[in-house]
């Protein structure tokens, strides 16, 4: 066991990845999570049916993009290979609603740019002058400079107003739960600004990103594993994640323990002082809780880095899950959910079908979905006691799915000041933290280089060998 003394601050996805990472290379490592429980926002319960097979409801996240590799990477370093589940990708169709009514977003049609002439021409998402203006983005000159722009900014500037208020701000935003106004496209979808420098346009660099995969990929014949989806989870749910690495983890993993302050000394040790009254001495410490909690942690010996660390924003999102009979449902929705733009004023941001999404949600002759709402765009939602809540998405239900029946049961899930903003400037603010912090002091997980499991993990990794090379170690296996 290396010498080395590492104080992990927050037990979520980012805080056990790193504490996998310094294991495998044999460094000592403590984990200090201030609630009861491991694994932060993601979260599963099992809910029993009137057979044998339960409900698998998601609190948080309920999957992981496969094109970022990590979480993957991660699941099947575990041993979960069997577990992996992939989307029911022939049922793959997202809707938006518009005008009050559910209408599929057109096929080809990849985030915000339709790649398919026919499907986009003849759907009736987009009034024609707004499919005049968004065929008009290969005559739109490309923006050649790394200048930082909002994805509201962006989107208008390509496409125009309706692809923004009918694609770009539910799709889009709705991933980070954040504001099209101010949501940073630098930090959230680099790609589009990327393909707009290297191809002038959006829609000639996604048809020749789809080539590329297309020609990348093996003939069926010679691959040697069945086709990932974009998107994967565990038959036990994204809990079955943090399970796996909680019992392989061999080192100091405390719950209900909070941090009062860290004291650095003269030699670049510091001594992590814990609510209890107690303390650890450290070599380094890694905070991976909010930034906020960071940036009260640091404020005593490095000021900047707290104020640009207390700078990040942050939301309150929550939602809600509930059972149905399919016979309780009189106009199934043929896809995955609903995404719901801001101009619909609603007091909900989206709908999942988490049954027809994944396999191993709901027994037989069930269905299960769930509502997301609060953030940005339905803020008052959170306030709402849970009767008050359970009812308002009732109303929501019946007006634009026709659910009228009274759930079988329901789970709701309140994420107090838990998704950071990437509001423009982020990733320059994040440069200013990092070489604000002295030496031993690192911040990583969702606040800072992507908010997904896979960015927690990768982040995790690349702190796990920042910390090596600050220790004068050299990392056998890191990616």
């Amino acid at each position: 066991m290396s010498a080395l003394r590492v104080v992990i601050v927050g037990g979520g996805i980012s805080g056990l990845s790193l504490a996998w990472e310094l294991q495998k290379q044999d460094v000592n490592y403590t984990v200090l999570e201030k609630s009861g429980r491991l694994g932060g926002k993601v979260q599963t319960d099992m809910v029993d049916s009137e057979g044998d097979t339960p409900f698998v409801v998601e609190g948080g996240p309920d999957s992981f993009l496969t094109q970022k590799p990590w979480a993957l990477q991660l699941a099947r370093e575990l041993g979960l290979d069997d577990d992996l589940l992939g989307t029911n990708d022939e049922k793959r169709n997202v809707f938006v609603l518009n005008r009050g009514k559910p209408v599929i977003l057109p096929d080809g049609v990849l985030l915000i740019v339709p790649t398919k002439f026919m499907p986009f021409v003849t759907s009736p998402l987009i009034s024609p002058l707004g499919k005049l203006r968004m065929g008009m983005e290969m005559f739109i000159p490309s923006k050649k400079d790394d200048e930082d722009e909002t994805l509201a900014q962006f989107v208008r500037r390509r496409l125009g107003n309706e692809a923004l208020d009918k694609i770009a701000e539910p799709l889009m935003s709705g991933i980070y739960n954040a504001e099209a106004e101010q949501q940073s496209i630098m930090a959230t979808f680099p790609r589009f600004r990327a393909l707009e420098k290297e191809y002038g346009n959006l829609t000639r660099g996604m048809l020749a990103s789809r080539r590329k995969r297309a020609d990348a990929a093996p003939p069926s014949s010679l691959a040697a594993k069945p086709k990932t989806s974009a998107f994967m989870s565990l038959k036990g749910g994204t809990t079955q994640l943090i399970d796996a690495l909680v019992a392989q983890l061999t080192g100091d993993l405390r719950t209900g323990t909070g941090v009062e302050r860290i004291q650095p000394h003269d030699d670049g040790t510091y001594t992590v002082m814990l609510d209890d009254g107690t303390w650890i001495d450290a070599d380094m410490v890694a905070l991976t809780a909010p930034s906020y909690v960071a940036a009260d942690l640091v404020r005593d010996f490095a000021p900047d880095a707290a104020d640009d660390l207390d700078g990040i924003r942050y939301v309150s999102t929550g939602t809600i899950s509930m059972a149905f009979r399919e016979s309780d449902i009189p106009k199934p929705l043929n896809g995955f959910g609903v995404v719901i733009p801001s101009s619909e004023a609603r007091p909900i941001n989206a709908v999942t079908i988490s049954s027809t999404k994944f396999d191993h949600r709901a027994p037989e002759g069930y269905v299960l979905l769930r509502a997301f709402f609060g953030g940005s765009r339905s803020p008052e939602s959170m306030n709402l006691d849970e009767p008050t809540l359970l009812t308002t998405v009732r109303e929501q239900l019946n007006d634009i799915l026709g659910i009228s029946a009274e759930p079988l049961f329901h789970r709701v899930y309140h994420w107090w000041d838990a998704n950071p903003q990437y509001d423009l400037g982020h990733l320059e603010r994040v440069a200013r933290i990092e070489s604000a912090l002295p030496p031993g002091i690192v911040v990583t997980g969702s606040a800072y280089r992507g908010v997904g499991m896979p960015d927690c993990v990768h982040q995790s990794q690349l702190t796990a060998k920042a910390i090596l090379q600050h220790a004068g170690s050299t990392p056998a296996v890191l990616v």
